[in-house]
């Protein structure tokens, strides 16, 4: 008895089914909620993005430093502040089997001042200037944008107190984004003063936020009291209208601050950098002091930052170093790749050249070639099932590849192979000696294997 071959497909999709339900029922093994895989049609995206941030970072003399993920639950609780909605309710803390404290790192600066301090890297006034890339965590509600694991792209300068310095970051961080050529985003700027006019400012803002202590949500009642300035970060309606006409930090910021506050603003009015003026942008980690940043923008919902920094110029004495400025920022990642996503297009990555054979003899030859074109730096593939032309030229296509080299039996016999230009539609006869030299002349490579 023979079967149509639309029997064999609704076949095929039945057991597909059957595998997907039984997956179900036995208990699939997933990833972690909040916790992504990037996938190989996603990387493209952020290898772009990781290109680019490390050719800006570098000319502008960052270098690249990498720490642990898992670090002291001190140091982030110390760093950070222990009111901060990230120790009290994110981190992923936990003992380790010695009973020891530990977290997995929910952000990058702390990391960074840590490894500065141990190695002495301040001792050097040449390499002060750090950036890095790597996943974060947080156990938070995940959403478009927010993850549990998530990725940055960290930046930290220190030694200097200049407010020249404060613009050439944010400019930094400004000619990245257009680099990428990203648009529609907006630079906020506020100055949350040093500690000793903050202190002033803190009193106001208590007796303002007692006066409307029954309007206030549960955390915000318990803010007040603990650390009055994470009010400004809370989200609910209520709190926001109280917010309204709060008083405002700028206000009580001394003269010192209010001048290098100045000077920021004019270098970034200089460097035709534009920015807003936001007096109630606090930033959510405790460090922070003097020019704070975000980048904003109203393509991603709720999550509308971007990335954003300032300067933390006790950050090193509090972690037990000397007492040298710090000023930095973060970018993430996924919210910035979104971003792109929805106004820009990138290629994936293919194979430049893809080699068909056919026969056995030319299999081997063809493999052997294949080999030697990735040795000379050029992309290429082929498939090692021992399919038909036609195939070949479909998978080829499928890869956009921009040339095929066709070798089969007849011509392999006469030492030669075919170049097929999938773009241009033509076809040349090659032999098999001068493919490399030629496909590196028409791809624009130099040859790398020339001495040996």
């Amino acid at each position: 008895m023979t079967f149509p071959l639309p029997f064999f497909r609704e076949i095929s999709l039945l057991v597909d089914f059957v595998i997907f339900f039984q997956g179900i029922v036995m208990g699939l093994i997933q990833a972690i909620r909040g916790m992504n895989d990037i996938l190989p049609n996603e990387i493209a995206w952020w290898q772009r993005v990781e290109q680019t941030a490390r050719m800006v970072m570098e000319d502008f003399g960052y270098y690249e430093i990498r720490t642990p993920v898992l670090e002291k639950l001190e140091l982030f609780a110390r760093s950070i502040g222990e009111s901060t909605d990230i120790v009290e309710k994110e981190m992923y803390a936990f003992a380790d089997r010695k009973g020891d404290l530990v977290s997995l790192r929910p952000e990058a600066t702390a990391s960074i001042v840590r490894a500065l301090i141990q190695h002495n890297l301040h001792a050097d006034p040449l390499v002060r200037k750090f950036y890095a890339i790597g996943p974060m965590f947080r156990h938070e509600r995940p959403q478009k944008g927010r993850y549990r694991q998530f990725h940055q792209i960290d930046v930290e300068a220190f030694g200097v107190d200049d407010p020249m310095l404060d613009a050439e970051v944010i400019y930094m961080l400004r000619l990245f984004l257009e680099r990428l050529g990203l648009v529609g985003v907006v630079l906020h700027l506020n100055s949350l003063g040093c500690p000793s006019c903050r202190s002033s400012y803190r009193i106001l803002l208590q007796s303002y936020l007692a006066d409307h202590a029954e309007t206030l949500c549960p955390d915000c009642e318990r803010r007040r009291h603990t650390n009055p300035l994470r009010v400004f970060d809370c989200k609910v309606e209520r709190c926001q209208s109280v917010l309204g006409d709060a008083p405002i930090l700028g206000d009580s910021i001394c003269e010192e601050c209010a001048s290098h506050f100045a000077r920021v603003k004019s270098y970034l009015s200089q460097l035709q950098t534009p920015f807003l003026v936001n007096p109630r942008m606090v930033r959510g980690l405790d460090y922070y002091m003097r020019t704070t940043f975000e980048v904003i923008t109203d393509q991603l919902g709720a999550q509308n930052a971007i990335g954003g920094g300032g300067r933390y110029n006790g950050l090193v004495k509090d972690l037990g170093g000397p007492d040298i400025p710090g000023i930095g920022f973060a970018i993430g990642m996924e919210r910035l790749i979104l971003l792109l996503q929805q106004n820009q297009q990138v290629g994936t990555p293919s194979p430049r050249i893809f080699v068909a054979a056919l026969g056995e003899a030319s299999r081997t030859r063809g493999f052997l070639l294949l080999q030697e074109l990735r040795k000379e730096g050029l992309a290429a593939d082929m498939e090692y099932e021992g399919r038909s032309l036609k195939s070949q030229m479909r998978r080829a296509d499928k890869l956009a590849a921009q040339h095929v080299v066709i070798i089969g039996e007849n011509e392999l016999s006469r030492g030669e192979a075919q170049i097929r230009d999938m773009i241009n539609k033509t076809q040349n006869v090659l032999s098999l000696d001068r493919i490399v030299p030629t496909l590196l002349e028409m791809c624009g490579k130099d040859r790398k294997s020339s001495n040996g």
